[in-house]
């Protein structure tokens, strides 16, 4: 695997942000550094976050019910409890949240306001919407919850679930409740019908304009589209709800009488002894639908309705290109595996890498992880890279406009970066989600650790050296000419900005 370096226990002190600016030796990379806050003892790794643009950083910090959240070296003022979970920032980086408990009440801080409080707030709260403009948790006010959307109060329940949901534009509010033996959802403060039973993953259509959800009447299950009910069955697939792309088809799986159906817009397609529902994947363009399936011990993918060839097993995909006139998966014959890619088998390796195919932005060309033996390839094309004995995990990567590939693989104990089929210099470790490419596909960067020690490389050219990789945190290129990360060193926290000349 690719390694990052973790500190068990960070901290920001309270002191002022520096400003400093260096260049490498050949004067390709220049590079800002601005200071965030020396590291103390007391910081939680895990409550670590990160806006995008990686301009602000925020953990909790504490012991001995004394705690604080600190941001950008700024601390709050000190509570006897952080929640597990926060603090966290909305999608769009302008808002901080976090759940802080005082004097045995709890509630929500919101931009640094402390909202009312609670017995207790539910476990995974706060969340906002994707837009970043709302916000909702559920609390609890003696035997009741409620739910607070936008600071407001909803009516009380006897339960609320775990799982709240904004639809894809904001506009749209969904949770599941309780009242007695009756569970409903509420779509934007409206009760839905009551059932004996509500499935997991309530979800909306990509425009937000329609929402689906399983529910259980004694002991058949049906689904629910847009407030209408369909057909009863034994059984609706566990996370098979799905709607296409431009949001006007729903595909999900059904069992009956020990058979399974995929059914689409309503109407069951053929049966089959198995459905791999969570494997549905609809084409970009909407137009077909693909899945596993198995009948009679072997399985086959089936496209639009036209089952493929059978095979021992299906691993994984299906995969559909951008445009949706390809499409690939894993298959297996015997003890061997092969990669079919329009209907046209490659030849057999001993294993392929999970989720590892990739379809190139133009659709002329896939990339995917093979091994034979105890050698690994990224094939590309059809045809075999140079053998090593690990490829980094989530590699490769196309460049955004297709025509370049890079990826990280380790020979022996040291790990290299492989562009354009061309080996790069050896380190000891490349950071986790890189080698990435820059918005116009012309240069390629990546964290690489030699020894204890960490760089930035970019096009070959090394920065400064610093001491980690944060965990959970990216290399980002803001433009095609900047690039810029969250590091630590000399027991520091630093953002730094690379200027690429």
């Amino acid at each position: 695997m690719k390694k990052s370096l973790t500190m068990s226990c960070l901290v920001l002190s309270l002191q002022a942000a520096t400003v400093a600016a260096w260049a490498d030796p050949a004067g390709q990379l220049k590079v800002r550094e601005q200071s965030l806050g020396s590291i103390q003892p007391d910081a939680v790794a895990a409550s670590l976050a990160t806006t995008r643009d990686n301009r602000r950083m925020v953990y909790a910090a504490g012991r001995d019910g004394v705690w604080r959240v600190v941001e950008n070296g700024r601390a709050s003022r000190a509570y006897d409890a952080i929640g597990k979970g926060t603090p966290l920032f909305s999608p769009d980086g302008r808002h901080l949240a976090f759940v802080a408990r005082q004097d045995g009440k709890r509630f929500v801080v919101l931009d640094g306001r402390e909202g009312r409080s609670y017995e207790s707030i539910g476990s995974g709260d706060p969340v906002f919407s994707p837009d970043g403009k709302r916000m909702a948790y559920s609390v609890k006010r003696g035997d009741k919850w409620l739910m607070v959307l936008d600071g407001r109060e909803g009516p009380a329940h006897d339960a609320i679930g775990a799982d709240l949901l904004f639809s894809p534009d904001g506009r749209h509010f969904v949770y599941t409740a309780r009242n007695g033996d009756r569970r409903f959802v509420v779509r934007d403060g409206v009760e839905g019908r009551a059932y004996d039973g509500i499935g997991a993953n309530v979800v909306f259509s990509p425009d937000g304009k329609r929402l689906a959800y399983a529910a259980r009447r004694g002991d058949r299950w049906l689904v629910v589209i847009d407030g209408e009910e369909g057909r009863e069955y034994e059984a609706i697939g566990k996370g098979s709800r799905l709607f296409s792309p431009d949001s006007r088809h729903l595909a999900y799986v059904a069992k009956r009488e020990n058979k399974h159906y995929v059914v689409l817009d309503g109407k069951e397609g053929r049966e089959y002894t198995e459905v791999a529902g969570d494997a549905m994947v609809f084409s970009p363009d909407s137009r077909q639908l693909a899945y596993a399936a198995s009948r009679g011990g072997k399985w086959l993918v089936a496209v639009s309705g036209f089952d493929g060839p059978e095979y021992d097993g299906i691993g994984s995909g299906p995969y559909f290109s951008p445009d949706g006139q390809r499409v690939a998966y894993a298959a297996k014959r015997g003890e061997q595996w092969l990669m079919v890619v329009d209907g046209k088998e490659s030849r057999a390796y001993d294993s392929l890498g999970q989720d590892s195919f990739r379809f190139s932005v133009d659709n002329s060309r896939y990339a995917y992880v093979a091994r034979q033996g105890e050698t690994r390839y990224v094939v590309l094309a059809g045809q075999d890279g140079p053998g090593f004995e690990g490829i980094g995990a989530g590699d490769p990567v196309f460049s955004p406009d297709g025509k370049r590939l890079a990826y990280a693989a380790r020979r022996g104990s040291k790990w290299v970066v492989v562009v354009d089929g061309v080996v790069g210099r050896e380190y000891d470790g490349i950071g986790q989600h890189t080698p990435l490419f820059s918005p116009d596909s012309r240069r390629v960067a990546y964290e690489a650790r030699r020894g204890d020690r960490w760089v930035i490389v970019v096009d070959g050219v090394e920065s400064r050296e610093f001491d980690a990789v944060l965990k959970g945190t990216n290399i980002r290129f803001a433009s095609a000419n900047q690039l810029d990360a969250l590091v630590v060193r000399d027991r520091a926290f630093w953002r730094i900005e690379i200027d690429l000349q």
